[in-house]
């Protein structure tokens, strides 16, 4: 069982959407776990604090290092190795590689963040790495959590219906995906490519790729090697 464990706030807020669909039908199935931290169960004096003003000054509140650290070692057992991420808009970006690394581990502990963040000291103590699912700013690391599960938890073994639906989408081979279609062959003046229903396999495979190719040249070209790029540049231009 992939063991997903998350450090929040709100812990109402989970599973939310990873209780439905593929996520949900997996996690009722058992091929993964998913246990939520009340950070504020380990909050100072009668209302729980969990915060305190910036050092330095500064708008905003900062998650308290004493509070968090006595969340996390009161939540994980000793010799835990999964990995521990901070959801915060300065780490490093989440990538496909990431999510299938990951997915391939024993799970994933997600720790998030509120405010204008948490004490420093906590992240360096308590050997937490920071994790960004874009370059902008939530109101807290919850709904980013729930990108990272979800991205991990469609790769696991028995998740997806056919395993070649996860080998062909975007990033998995460095590029954006083909172009899909389906019935009806016309719709509002628009066919489906011929190619796609010639039978013939080859065919088909070339199409895709140049497809796939002249999409990531088009939206993502800091995805493209220089040969790649090149051949987008010399492919036609007519499908």
């Amino acid at each position: 069982m992939w063991r997903a464990t998350v450090f929040t706030l709100f812990p109402d807020m989970f599973p939310g959407p990873l209780g439905v669909s593929l996520a949900g039908e997996a996690l009722a199935k058992g091929i993964w776990s998913l246990e939520t931290r009340d950070i504020r169960a380990q909050g100072l004096g009668r209302h729980r604090a969990v915060d305190d003003t910036p050092a330095g000054g500064g708008p905003g509140m900062v998650i308290r290092a004493d509070v968090l650290a006595a969340s996390l070692d009161a939540g994980l057992l000793e010799g835990d190795t999964r990995p521990r991420l901070l959801m915060s808009p300065r780490g490093a970006p989440l990538t496909q590689a990431r999510a299938r690394a990951l997915a391939a581990g024993a799970g994933a502990i997600l720790i998030c963040g509120r405010f204008e963040g948490v004490d420093e000291r906590v992240i360096d103590a308590r050997g937490l790495e920071e994790i960004s699912i874009g370059d902008y700013v939530l109101s807290g690391g919850e709904i980013a959590a729930m990108v990272v599960f979800d991205a991990c938890v469609r790769l696991l073994p028995g998740v997806m219906g056919k395993e070649a639906s996860g080998a062909e989408e975007s990033f998995e081979t460095g590029l954006l995906e083909y172009p899909q279609f389906t019935r009806p062959r016309e719709w509002e003046g628009r066919e489906i490519p011929a190619v796609l229903l010639s039978g013939d396999h080859a065919k088909i495979k070339a199409w895709r790729q140049a497809e796939a190719l002249r999409l990531t040249r088009e939206r993502r070209p800091d995805l493209l090697s220089v040969d790649e790029a090149r051949e987008v540049d010399d492919a036609p231009r007519s499908l």
